[in-house]
């Protein structure tokens, strides 16, 4: 699944980069948001995929603490790329005639550094809160990775501060984005609806389709990961819930795309012949 991941990731990548007809903003994010997967999901799977291997699930204090810090990084990337991916729809479609004026490339690359900084901001802010955990002796996590709610239960130190501005960062990087995306599609979707050409109403909804299909699939299973931390005394069941989240989702994402995608289809068909 990790191998299905990664290669059809670098699939999709290849593809944008190498087709001209591709190099507009929308590739553009889906180029991004595939290197976001292969991040997500190479932050802890190689790590859990070598513990199997060697029979020895053993992670150092400051490796733990990286590991967290790249997983909500490419976390959040994947969050908020989504969010832009959902503004650029909006324009695409609701103002069409004044698209190419306002996703210039100059924005579009200023979205995604934006994009990239505050992934920064939330990863180190949670990582900072982390390191502020006090634990009395060698902890046994019951998961594959360090996964901060399990921590927060390990710890000696009063967490009650750390929990409540862990659920405020969650609400902010998690709650602002998927507001944005609704609200972005309250707009598309009567605006495909007036569409008079049965041809156009297809194309708009084949590329609003994958879009919103990845959605629900991110925020989905990202909401199953949380309330099974929360609230589930299985430690089986949250792991399972965030196998779902960190493998399953990124890997369905490329499929997503290329199956509904007639550009993609079509692109990766002459990368193929030309290959």
């Amino acid at each position: 699944m990790y191998l299905v991941t990664v290669l059809g990731s670098l699939l999709i990548m290849l593809t944008i980069s190498c087709d001209p007809h591709l190099h507009t903003p929308m590739y553009f994010f889906l180029f991004n948001l595939s290197v976001a997967d292969i991040g997500f999901t190479s932050t802890t799977v190689p790590k859990m995929l070598m513990d199997v291997h060697a029979q020895r699930g053993v992670i150092s204090y400051r490796g733990c603490l990286v590991q967290l810090s790249f997983f909500y990084l490419f976390g959040c990337l994947d969050s908020l790329i989504l969010t832009v991916m959902a503004y650029d729809r909006f324009v695409a479609i609701c103002h069409p005639l004044h698209y190419t004026l306002i996703m210039n490339p100059r924005l579009c690359g200023q979205l995604v550094l934006l994009s990239l900084l505050f992934s920064i901001l939330d990863s180190q802010m949670l990582c900072l809160m982390v390191s502020q955990l006090l634990f009395c002796s060698d902890v046994e996590i019951p998961h594959f990775f360090c996964d901060p709610t399990q921590l927060l239960k390990l710890a000696c130190s009063d967490t009650s501060t750390i929990n409540i501005l862990m659920h405020f960062l969650g609400a902010i990087f998690g709650g602002i984005p998927v507001s944005l995306i609704i609200l972005s599609y309250t707009q598309i979707l009567p605006s495909i609806l007036r569409v008079p050409v049965s041809s156009g109403k297809y194309k708009a909804f084949s590329t609003c389709g994958s879009h919103l299909s990845v959605v629900c699939l991110f925020y989905g299973t990202a909401m199953g990961v949380h309330l099974s931390s929360a609230y589930s005394h299985s430690p089986r069941k949250s792991a399972v819930a965030s196998v779902m989240y960190m493998l399953v989702t990124p890997m369905l994402n490329p499929f997503i795309y290329c199956l509904r995608n007639r550009d993609i289809k079509r692109a990766l068909r002459r990368v193929l012949k030309g290959t």
